[in-house]
């Protein structure tokens, strides 16, 4: 989930949350059960095409979300290149993008009230086992809305950091953390205001 809620009248945009909830599900879980080849890496590629060159969402939308996961792209790549080779690696990595841009249609469609419903309902019959189904659904939302942030939070320091010439993962990683326990503090301090324990 990369990016939040983007109003829209397109096929994804209509659907009830809970049928596209269900259908995106499968989808992420079915591309991420495919074999290491390259056909599979075709498969999982052509699906999240096929996905948001619907209407209402749009091939740029991709770029802009496989953009965003540019740093999982090297980590997913780099480290399974060594150890597996270079093709195992390509493939492996097309098939977690996909995945995880799948996964982002849904933040991407989807009201987060809709998304909260779908997830408190969901979560009802485990209230016998003692699951608190509103507080789940309230920490699976915020966390929903906190990756956008964080990424901003990023580019805003990456942007402080060209503007000063500093160079360095030191000058980066120091003022991120900073301003990522910042807004973790001002999010704590909002749910307790509003009764969240």
């Amino acid at each position: 989930m990369l990016t939040a809620y983007r109003p829209g009248r397109g096929p994804w945009h209509r659907m009830p949350a809970a049928p596209k909830t269900v259908l995106l599900l499968v989808l992420v879980l079915a591309v991420s059960l495919l074999p290491t080849a390259w056909p599979a890496a075709a498969i999982a590629a052509g699906a999240c095409l096929a996905c948001y060159a619907s209407p209402g969402v749009g091939v740029r939308e991709l770029a802009r979300q496989v953009w965003a996961l540019r740093w999982l792209v090297v980590v997913a790549f780099g480290i399974p290149c060594i150890f597996l080779g270079a093709e195992a690696a390509l493939v492996g990595t097309v098939r977690i993008v996909a995945a995880v841009a799948l996964a982002g249609l849904l933040a991407l469609t989807t009201p987060v009230a809709a998304l909260l419903d779908v997830v408190e309902r969901a979560l009802q019959p485990l209230r016998h086992l003692g699951v608190d189904a509103d507080r789940a659904a309230l920490l699976l939302v915020v966390a929903l809305g906190t990756v956008p942030t964080l990424a901003r939070l990023a580019q805003e320091v990456r942007s402080a950091q060209r503007a000063r010439g500093a160079r360095g993962i030191r000058g980066f990683v120091v003022p991120f953390l900073v301003l990522a326990l910042r807004h973790a503090d001002d999010l704590g301090d909002a749910l307790t205001a509003r009764g969240v324990r």
